[in-house]
């Protein structure tokens, strides 16, 4: 056991039980493979072996379980450990087994920090954590540990400080680490809980990236202060179309059912009728009953864009979910007619289970297997998905040990559920011959994790 091969295994989930896997032994009643595995050096069964042992008291061999993963020197174990410490009452010990790992800053030192300010230490986390603020994910950790310190204005000159005045980023490797809009993000997350709520709202609006991960700061902003006519605004503005789904969100909340309905129906909204938009407005129709109008939605948009397998997926998963497979299959045979009769697998897969919705699950296990790829290693999984999902996965891993090695992990998943864990297990420890990379630190400025 060595943390490089350690640190492999965690990140590309190959060669080993992976943690939905490990998850489904324990379900299963396994828990006896999964103790064997975690002393034979499985990290994911490692975790959750000692995290079961910590729950039910028995802390001393939660920590004989971690301690040979933790003597290799890989921090996500020592995190583990702390993480125990800690939720055990113990969180001196926890502090002082985490310590040495905060001098490789990055992911280690922010555990460590907001280890440090939820026991009392927190001058030290914010000193620390100033010194690395060119880290986001630092600077992140440190806005959140100087709530109710005094120290606001102290943290908030540092990131002014990295707000230049007339740049901002043409790319994403423009600015590495703290760029300009995070740093905006953070100055205003500060005055917003100083009550400072026009400032942090002006600050927002000078940001050039508006939306991270699909939510916009200054939207939820708006929101929670209740100041629904700048939100509305904005919304009618912003053109990810972000601002309007929160704007549709806080109305839906409210029972405003038909404006949350006319948000994403607005006609001079940019990005009006984007494929994102009309997905939110179907998924809302049909969660307040009304499956026809978002089935109608879905397939206007299926129209628009021939043959884009997300929309395709999200009107299939809608005429399923209101028990009109037809419907999908309908649009599925126009499309496939307009194209001359073919269908590739990566379109044709998606009408197996409204086919088996509507004449049953062998019907669609024939139709699968009459397609020219439906004896493919990719193809496998879909069929194998329908035969689990009527009770029959004895027969689903039939079909996958033909293609075993592209569908390890599938395959283990029906071997455990029919009691074969030992079978399981073998399958996924056959170890491939990549080359063992050197361990990521954590730092996600100046060692990237590729």
């Amino acid at each position: 056991m060595d943390a490089a091969a350690l640190d492999r295994q965690a990140r590309t989930l190959s060669g080993c039980i992976p943690p939905l896997l490990v998850s489904r032994l324990l379900e299963a009643g396994h828990s006896e493979e999964v103790e064997v595995q975690a002393r034979r050096g499985e990290w994911f069964c490692a975790r959750a072996w000692a995290q079961l042992l910590g729950d039910q008291g028995r802390q001393t061999e939660a920590l004989e379980v971690l301690s040979p993963y933790v003597a290799t020197g890989w921090w996500p174990a020592a995190q583990v450990q702390a993480e125990l410490l800690e939720s055990w009452g113990r969180a001196e010990k926890a502090i002082i087994l985490a310590r040495p790992y905060a001098s490789k800053a990055g992911l280690p030192l922010e555990f460590f920090a907001r280890l440090l300010a939820r026991h009392g230490c927190a001058d030290e986390a914010v000193t620390r954590l100033s010194a690395g603020i060119e880290d986001w994910v630092l600077a992140t950790a440190l806005v959140d540990i100087v709530r109710g310190t005094g120290r606001d204005e102290e943290v908030a000159a540092l990131l002014a400080a990295r707000i230049p005045a007339r740049h901002r980023c043409d790319g994403p490797w423009c600015c590495r680490g703290l760029d300009p809009d995070t740093a905006i993000g953070l100055l205003a997350a500060i005055r917003e809980r100083q009550g400072r709520i026009d400032e942090a709202i002006a600050l927002l609006h000078t940001r050039q990236i508006t939306s991270v991960n699909n939510r916009d700061q200054l939207a939820d902003l708006l929101a929670r202060h209740d100041r629904i006519e700048e939100l509305r605004a904005y919304a009618a503005t912003e053109d990810l179309g972000d601002a309007a789904r929160r704007l549709a969100e806080v109305l839906e909340e409210r029972g405003d059912v038909e404006g949350a309905i006319a948000v994403y129906r607005q006609a001079d909204r940019p990005g009006d009728l984007d494929p994102n938009s009309a997905f939110e407005l179907a998924q809302l129709l049909a969660r307040h009953g009304r499956g026809d109008e978002a089935i109608h939605v879905m397939r206007v948009q299926a129209d628009g864009h021939n043959g884009d397998d997300w929309i395709l997926h999200a009107l299939s998963g809608l005429c399923l979910d209101q028990r009109r497979p037809e419907d999908g299959l309908a649009h599925l045979d126009a499309l496939a007619a307009a194209r001359g009769g073919e269908e590739e697998w990566d379109l044709y897969w998606m009408r197996l289970p409204l086919i088996a919705a509507r004449d049953g699950v062998d019907v669609a296990v024939a139709h699968a297997l009459s397609h020219p790829e439906g004896a493919t290693s990719y193809a496998a999984p879909h069929i194998a998905e329908l035969l689990a999902g009527a009770g029959r996965a004895g027969e689903a891993v039939a079909v996958l040990e033909r293609h075993a090695a592209a569908n390890s992990n599938e395959l283990a998943g029906y071997l455990i559920d029919l009691g074969r864990a030992n079978d399981a297990v073998a399958l996924l420890q056959q170890r491939d011959s990549e080359p063992v990379s050197p361990v990521w630190t954590g730092s996600l400025i100046n060692d990237p994790p590729f």
